[in-house]
């Protein structure tokens, strides 16, 4: 059985520098695992590529031979990656252990994993090859200033979560830029009731019911839990990742080794 982390989120909300620091911590562990490029976009890397989507279709290719734009030739990219699951993607997950860790680096569209069936056929195609796949969402921490803006969070995240089908950890990113920690620390772990105070004092009276059914919302799908990420503390790379192996059950089937103690021999 194999292991997988599906990276995804929003432009710029770190997933890059994520994977690269990553993969420092397990090759400090001594720990094995394989960064997956899945952006077509993607010019350089801080970490070595296992396996690159760009070996398949270039983006700059396609725009300049399709003419379409940078998000146009984007998708057209994943959909041309959708179509070379049993073929391209078949033939590089072959060079692969079956415990082999591999963390896919994946575009920050928010259509991908939000309403385009591309990534949930990737995943799909995963699991048939008999991998445990892990949806890790990351979201800037400086996103999360206000209640409003983390309902708007939870809501992306939600998506993703529902359109992939996948255990998924809520990750928020760059924490190691956040100036005043506490204007973060208050939606870690809220309460619904303070974030249902919290948005009736800044939307109008009439926005009342839909507030309540946003929180309900937010509630019952467990949403509001998202794990802070400081890239400079190695302990708070390894908490994340253990959230991650557990949600993905790494380690669960390796062997227990116990060293054997001969009787000591009574006089």
């Amino acid at each position: 059985m194999g292991y997988a982390q599906l990276v995804i989120g929003p432009a710029g909300s770190g997933k890059s520098t994520y994977c690269s620091s990553l993969y420092r911590h397990c090759e400090t562990m001594q720990r094995s695992i394989h960064i997956v490029n899945l952006d077509p976009a993607a010019e350089n890397f801080d970490y070595p590529v296992a396996m690159d989507i760009r070996e398949l279709v270039n983006l700059d290719d396609v725009m300049e031979e399709l003419g379409l734009g940078p998000n146009g030739g984007l998708m057209y990219c994943m959909e041309h990656l959708e179509d070379n699951l049993d073929d391209w993607l078949t033939e590089e997950l072959d060079n692969f252990l079956d415990d082999d860790y591999l963390v896919f680096d994946c575009p920050g569209q928010i259509e991908l994993f939000s309403h385009v069936p591309v990534l949930r056929n990737f995943v799909e195609h995963l699991k048939r090859k008999n991998f445990n796949v892990c949806g890790v969402y990351l979201l800037d921490s400086q996103f999360m200033t206000d209640v409003t803006k983390f309902i708007s969070g939870c809501m992306a995240s939600l998506s993703a979560m529902i359109q992939l089908e996948l255990p998924h950890v809520n990750i928020l990113s760059k924490m190691d830029l956040v100036t005043n920690k506490k204007d973060v620390e208050d939606f870690l772990n809220p309460e619904p009731q303070f974030l249902l105070s919290e948005l009736n004092q800044r939307m109008a009276p009439q926005f009342a019911k839909l507030n309540k059914a946003l929180i309900e919302l937010v509630d019952g799908f467990s949403m509001v839990s998202f794990v802070p990420l400081d890239l400079r503390k190695e302990r708070s790379i390894q908490y994340v990742l253990a959230q991650i192996d557990n949600c993905i059950q790494y380690g669960e089937d390796a062997e227990v080794k116990i060293k054997d103690f001969d009787p000591e021999d009574d006089d």
